[in-house]
């Protein structure tokens, strides 16, 4: 189970919710439990949050699965997509560049 990931929903605010598996492109639909508001209430539209829930992807924009949602599970921890993403990597993901300020450019500019 994959527990605290966030739903957004079409026209509505984030809600987070228990995802009982990873969604795959072949799903239809997210299949989910324990839906509650980011404050953790109860949504109005739920009876009991403890239910369990079904929506279609056609009314969910994207399903945010931060890594503390996947530790204790047997889900692998998402790797980061580039060399340097990761928030205190020692690799700068954008290199330092030599840049001239072009004193003509910029005094054009204040002219105008």
């Amino acid at each position: 189970m994959i527990r605290d990931a966030v739903l957004h929903l079409n026209n509505e605010q984030p809600m987070r919710a228990d995802l009982f598996e990873v969604p795959t492109a072949a799903d239809v639909g997210l299949r989910c439990t324990n839906l509650r508001t980011m404050n953790g209430k109860r949504p109005i539209f739920v009876d009991d949050s403890t239910a369990v829930f079904f929506f279609p992807y056609l009314h969910v924009r994207f399903v945010e699965i931060p890594p503390s949602s996947l530790v204790g599970s047997d889900l692998p921890l998402p790797l980061p997509t580039a060399v340097g993403a990761v928030p205190g990597s020692p690799v700068d993901p954008e290199p330092e560049l030599d840049l001239e300020i072009d004193e003509d450019f910029l005094r054009r500019i204040r002219e105008v």
